[in-house]
C-alpha cells in the first residue's frame, strides 16, 4: 500500500500507529524540555505577505478574498521565522513553535510539501547554544523511542557521542579535495571561476553556465552531505556568507557566516543563525536572492515589508529550524517520512 493514499486502511494504520505514538512522545519530550528553560510556545499564522526570499525554496501561492471581494495575494509561509522575529521584536526572548510549513517543488522519501518544523530563537544568546539544544533533542528522540542510535536505511548514528564540528570549508577539504575559501574574496563575493577550476581539478561535473552557487550545492550534495553525521552527529559551521541569507557574518572574517547545519545519518536536521540585525543588510541580500530565483525559475515573492522593519528593533538573538518528522524518522528507522506523519500529504 501507499502511505500517501492509503493510510486510513485500518491494517496499514494499525501497522503505523506504534511510530505515530512515539512521535507525540517524542514532542511531549521536546516540549517539557523547552518548558523547563523557560520558552514561550507560540502559534505563528501560516498565511504570509510572503513566503520566505530564499532562492530555492518555493512556496505555495494562494488568494485573500476580502470584504470588498477583491483578491490579494498570499502564500503559505516555508517557515515561521519572519513572524517568530516580529514577536521577538515584540519582546518575547524565549519562544518556539511547531508549525506546519509548506515547500513547493519537494517530495520524496525525506521530503513532504507539507511538515513540521520546530523553530526556536534565544534573544542575546550566541549561536552555539543552539547546537546543544538539538543534540538534547535528538536524545531525548532515542529515548523515547527506545533506540540506542538514530538510523536512516542502513546508516547508525549515536545521539550520545560529542558531535563532530566542522566549518563547510573543512568538510570540503575532507571529503571532496576543494579548496573552498581560495574562490571566497576577503569581502565575501565569490568567484566561480576559480570554483569551476576546482571541481574540473577533483572531477566534479559541471555546467558551463553553473553559479558558484550551483557548483557549491553540487560538491555538497554528491561528495559531502552523504558522509556526514556517520558514528556520530555532525555539525557543519560557518557556512559562506553567500549562503546565509539570513546569518550574520563571523567577526573578523567576511567570508564566513555565523550559520549552521545539523546532520546525523547523512540526512539534515536542522539549521541555525546567529541571526542578521541589518535590515538595509537584510534587504539587499533579500533582493539579490530574489534576482537569482528569477533568474533561475522566472519568479520572485515580495518582500514583507513589515518584517523587514520590525529587523530595525530585533535585539541580538540565535534561531533554528529543525525537521521535526525527519527526527522522528530516524529515532523510529522508518525509511519515509510519510511514516511518521498522521496523516500523510495525498
Amino acid at each position: 500500500m501507499n502511505p500517501s493514499s492509503n493510510w486510513w486502511n485500518p491494517t496499514f494504520h494499525a501497522d503505523r500507529r506504534p511510530l505515530l505514538l512515539t512521535r507525540n512522545r517524542i514532542q511531549a519530550a521536546i516540549r517539557g524540555w523547552l518548558a523547563g528553560e523557560g520558552f514561550t510556545e507560540v502559534d505563528p499564522a501560516a498565511l504570509a505577505i510572503s513566503p520566505g526570499n530564499e532562492a530555492h525554496l518555493h512556496g505555495f501561492a494562494t488568494e485573500a478574498i476580502g470584504n470588498d471581494g477583491l483578491p490579494r495575494q498570499m502564500y503559505l509561509h516555508t517557515s515561521p521565522e519572519f513572524a517568530m522575529k516580529k514577536l521577538l521584536t515584540a519582546g518575547e526572548v524565549r519562544i518556539h513553535a511547531f508549525s506546519h510549513v509548506w515547500r513547493n517543488r519537494e517530495r520524496g522519501a525525506l521530503h513532504s510539501p507539507e511538515f513540521t518544523m520546530l523553530e526556536w530563537y534565544r534573544v542575546g544568546e550566541g549561536y552555539e547554544v543552539l547546537m546543544a539544544d538539538v543534540m538534547a533533542f535528538l536524545r531525548l528522540a532515542a529515548r523515547e523511542a527506545g533506540a540506542a542510535v538514530l538510523r536512516f536505511r542502513d546508516r547508525t548514528c549515536d545521539p550520545h557521542l560529542e558531535p563532530e564540528r566542522l566549518s563547510v570549508a573543512e568538510a570540503f577539504r575532507i571529503h571532496a579535495g576543494v579548496d573552498l575559501l581560495a574562490t571566497i574574496a576577503a569581502d565575501g563575493s565569490t568567484d566561480a571561476g576559480r570554483l569551476g577550476a576546482e571541481l574540473d581539478r577533483v572531477g566534479v561535473r559541471r555546467a558551463d553556465d553553473d553559479t558558484w552557487s550551483d557548483m557549491l550545492s553540487r560538491v555538497l550534495s554528491e561528495k559531502v552531505e552523504p558522509r556526514l553525521g556517520m558514528g556520530r552527529v555532525t555539525i557543519l559551521d560557518h557556512y559562506p556568507a553567500a549562503e546565509a541569507a539570513l546569518a550574520r557574518k563571523v567577526p573578523g572574517d567576511a567570508r564566513v557566516a555565523e550559520r549552521f547545519e545539523v546532520y546525523a545519518c547523512g540526512v539534515e536536521l536542522a539549521n541555525g543563525f546567529g541571526e542578521l540585525t541589518d535590515a538595509g543588510e537584510q534587504r539587499r541580500r533579500f533582493q539579490a536572492e530574489m534576482a537569482e530565483k528569477a533568474r533561475v525559475y522566472g519568479e520572485s515573492y515580495p518582500l514583507d515589508e513589515d518584517f523587514l522593519a520590525a529587523l530595525e528593533g530585533m535585539p541580538p538573538a540565535a534561531g533554528i529550524a529543525m525537521g521535526f518528522d525527519r527526527v522522528v524518522m530516524l529515532a523510529t528507522g522508518a525509511p519515509r517520512i510519510d511514516d511518521v506523519m498522521w496523516t500523510p500529504v495525498p
